[in-house]
């Protein structure tokens, strides 16, 4: 409204306003406020005084001077021309007469043409504000004679604001949560949210809670969408299926519970970026990013959606939202020698290596292992090995294996794993290597947990080609991490492409003869794949 409010200093007033936007974004509120700025006894202004009689008399709807029609119950011709044959006439009691046509597409095309006459010969003292939730239905003779402004929707944490500001001046309690459930529930517009918010005094007896809300709303108990995030994380489809059975005893509106898990998985994408900022419960958030990565985040992301859209497709809901929650499972990563399948299934072949897998590494590669791999494990398991390693006889490591040089970053490189484990290798640290043991530090718990930590140390045991014993604590990390190696290669690479561009003769010549400029962000690295015949 910046234009709106110099317009009105500067006393540059156009004769006709058109105000466009969703329903309860404030189309015909700001049509009365501009009427009051331009009535106010203390002239023509901005922001008007509303305590003066015209700002009164508008705010109470009886200020002769401003005309309020509603087009779709008076959308004739005859009520048109009745309006406008009383336009020619001065204003009684202010400076302007003011005419608010609120749903103006509604109109039929002969009322247009009748208004079409005095928008383009307008008489001095008349100002036209058209209100319409749809603007592609007002003809382009009449759009071409407006200013227009179209509104956008309010963001859900200013409506929530601005809720809380009401419940302070009227004392009423409540939570923030709760008026951040009726923000988004309202969809941007602040008349559904005023109207929720009545609603929930009314259901709460007197104050706004969030439990109450919920129930108000049919939202679903957040600690489901946990609960299955939880259970996709471990891989236990038992407890996805009995989740959903317990939501469809409880009623649960699992259409809603689709919408709700997917702006869950959003929220922990923010987290992962670090665009966050405030929310309900951060720990929770900053735990699933953790433990999920990015890309496997899009999948769970991308199936809910799709899910929520077939949905109506499925037998019954119930059915529909059980197969969403096992299709998240289908397509939960495997790591190592880990199966997606049931356990009772038997585990599947591990294919053949690839041409790429068969080349030798390069002779600087080829280092030499210390003792405490080389000699691989003894014939006895170490005492606290799971019972899978211990079944296992030791293993000689195969010739195509790179042997562990004490490179942890590197190691952890080398490993063909997703997942968890992924994120196992990038984030830890190696603290000690004695024997077939292995001493590394984790920094959050979730990557300690027993079942990660098996299937590292499957993965770990799968490289090398003998048993490993892995000693997991958790504590801040402060050495060398993949994760870190990793991004300081990238931004070696960065740097390097950015000097590339900046010394190559052309692009000086372009900078200097044109005085061009390098736009920021726009150099990047390019990046070398090998080819399966092991070239570039």
């Amino acid at each position: 409204m910046r234009a709106l409010s110099h317009a009105l200093e500067t006393g540059r007033l156009h004769h006709a306003y058109l105000f466009t936007g969703t329903r309860g974004v404030g189309k015909t509120t700001i049509a009365r406020i501009l009427a009051k700025a331009l009535n106010c006894e203390r002239g023509v202004q901005a922001r008007p005084c509303g305590a003066c009689e015209a700002c009164t008399g508008i705010d109470a709807g009886r200020f002769v001077d401003c005309i309020e029609l509603d087009a779709a119950s008076n959308r004739g011709v005859d009520e048109m021309t009745q309006l406008l044959e009383n336009a020619v006439y001065a204003p009684t009691a202010g400076r302007y007469k003011v005419y608010v046509i609120d749903e103006v597409h509604m109109l039929s095309t002969h009322a247009f043409n009748a208004m079409l006459k005095t928008l383009e010969e307008p008489p001095p003292h008349v100002v036209f504000v058209l209100a319409t939730t749809d603007p592609q239905r007002v003809p382009v003779t009449v759009l071409s004679r407006c200013l227009q402004f179209n509104l956008k929707n309010m963001p859900a944490p200013a409506i929530a604001g601005h809720l809380a500001r009401i419940l302070g001046a009227e004392g009423v309690e409540h939570d923030a949560g709760a008026l951040d459930r009726i923000g988004r529930a309202a969809a941007g517009s602040m008349r559904d949210a005023l109207s929720l918010l009545d609603q929930a005094i009314a259901f709460g007896a007197g104050s706004v809670r969030e439990t109450e809300v919920r129930e108000m709303l049919g939202l679903v108990d957040a600690g489901w969408l946990v609960r299955i995030l939880d259970a996709l994380v471990e891989g236990d489809g038992r407890t996805l299926v009995d989740i959903a059975d317990s939501m469809l005893t409880a009623n649960a509106p699992f259409e809603r519970a689709l919408s709700d898990l997917a702006q869950l998985l959003q929220r922990i994408a923010l987290a992962q970026v670090g665009a966050l900022g405030d929310a309900d419960d951060p720990e929770t958030l900053q735990r699933f990013a953790q433990s999920i990565a990015a890309e496997d985040l899009q999948v769970y992301y991308q199936i809910v959606t799709h899910g929520a859209r077939e949905l109506p497709l499925a037998p019954d809901a119930h059915t529909g939202f059980t197969m969403v929650l096992l299709r998240l499972l289908a397509f939960r990563p495997s790591t190592g020698t880990e199966s997606a399948r049931p356990e009772a299934a038997p585990p599947r072949a591990r294919p053949a290596p690839s041409k790429a897998e068969r080349v030798a590494p390069p002779a600087a590669a080829r280092v030499a292992p210390p003792p405490s791999i080389e000699r691989a494990v003894p014939s006895a398991a170490a005492p606290d090995a799971s019972p899978v390693a211990r079944s296992e006889a030791p293993r000689a490591a195969p010739p195509d294996r790179q042997p562990f040089d004490g490179d942890w970053p590197a190691l952890a490189a080398r490993l063909d794993v997703s997942g968890f484990v992924r994120q196992f290798m990038e984030q830890s640290e190696l603290l000690e290597t004695d024997g077939p043991r292995l001493r590394v530090r984790v920094p959050i718990r979730p990557l300690a947990e027993p079942g990660t930590v098996r299937r590292v140390r499957e993965a770990l045991a799968a490289h090398f080609g003998a048993d490993v014993r892995l000693d997991v604590e958790v504590g801040p990390v402060q050495g060398r991490t993949a994760a870190v190696v990793s991004a300081q290669q990238r931004a070696d690479r960065q740097a390097q492409a950015q000097a590339a561009i900046e010394s190559d003769p052309f692009v000086r010549t372009l900078i200097d003869e044109f005085d061009g400029s390098i736009v920021p962000g726009s150099v990047r690295p390019r990046e070398h794949r090998q080819t399966p015949g092991g070239s570039e």
